[in-house]
């Protein structure tokens, strides 16, 4: 059963039991399960499994499913991770910022950083000259950017989704 731990239901964490990350690590690791598989996996009955999974949807835990796709075979092969400083960090500045970083596909990640720099960006493109370009008319355009650092990405050794619930 899912309960809140807080009457805050916007920052609520909910408290998840066995069956409950149970269904998560095995939708964590194949997202296009039956309903009948994902029950006998988890050891509930159908309806139960069915019901708990529309409550873990519509509570905002399971948030989508998607295809993963592997970027090496699309030709998407160099990753570079870019420390942003921004010249204003008021709330505007950042809304702005966030706002604009959110509708460029080649960032894949950009996360507000407690440190020396604004953001962390991870951008993935097809080769270094496609980077360059992308740094000076992409990132360098972007709101409030007073400053960037790159970093290329060598090797991923880790690379996952959230998988384990526990």
């Amino acid at each position: 059963m899912i309960k809140y731990s807080s009457k805050d239901e916007q920052n609520a964490q909910l408290d998840l039991d066995r069956f409950d990350r149970a269904i998560l690590s095995v939708l964590a690791e194949d997202g296009r399960i039956s309903i009948t598989d994902l029950a006998k996996r988890i050891g509930l009955s159908k309806s139960p499994t069915q019901a708990r999974l529309r409550r873990l949807e519509q509570t905002g835990v399971i948030i989508g499913y998607r295809a993963l796709l592997d970027p090496i075979q699309l030709g998407l092969d160099h990753v570079a991770f870019v420390e942003v400083r921004l010249s204003d960090t008021r709330e505007k500045a950042l809304t702005a910022f966030n706002a604009a970083v959110v509708r460029v596909p080649e960032i894949e990640q950009a996360h507000m950083i407690a440190g020396s720099f604004d953001y962390l960006l991870k951008v993935r493109t097809s080769d270094m000259s496609q980077y360059r370009q992308f740094l000076g008319d992409t990132i360098s355009t972007l709101p409030h950017v007073a400053g960037t650092s790159t970093y290329v990405a060598m090797e991923a050794v880790k690379e996952t989704m959230l998988a384990d619930t526990s």
